[in-house]
């Protein structure tokens, strides 16, 4: 069945901040959904408000579109995201955020000793080649696609 009320796709680029291709964008993923009335316009509940605001959280904070998206098919569609709602949703992401974290922090703390090799030391370097692996192929010039990191 068709209705006539609901946001408009511009109500809710407004009221959630983001532009109107974004909404249309985030539909096209299957984040959020919409209605059409009887001319052929969509309409948009209130309750994609809240979903759009968690969008943009987890996209703030690094989580791909994708597991977005994944985690996003666990919430109600039809009805206001909860508090409890989103508890579930950012318990799903913290283990993965703490170990893009963790390997954050290793690159950064990494990169002290890199200044100034110009990773011309190839079997030193941990960051390009932690643990010599590509120094296991033979001397000489062994960086091949294969062995890329």
């Amino acid at each position: 069945m068709k209705r006539t009320g609901g946001l408009t796709v511009g109500d809710v680029a407004e009221r959630s901040g983001i532009a109107v291709s974004a909404v249309h964008f985030y539909e096209r993923k299957g984040l959020i959904t919409s209605e059409r009335n009887e001319a052929n316009h969509r309409r948009y509940s209130a309750t994609v408000l809240r979903r759009i605001a968690i969008i943009q959280v987890a996209q703030r904070v690094g989580i791909p579109l994708r597991e977005i998206a994944d985690a996003m098919d666990f919430l109600p569609s039809d009805t206001k995201v909860t508090v409890k709602d989103w508890e579930k949703l950012s318990t799903r992401w913290t283990a993965d955020l703490d170990d893009r974290i963790a390997r954050l922090q290793r690159l950064r703390d990494g990169m002290a000793g890199c200044i100034g090799c110009g990773c011309l030391s190839m079997d030193s370097c941990h960051l390009v080649n932690p643990g010599d692996q590509i120094g296991a192929n033979g001397p000489g010039p062994r960086y091949l696609e294969e062995d890329a990191p």
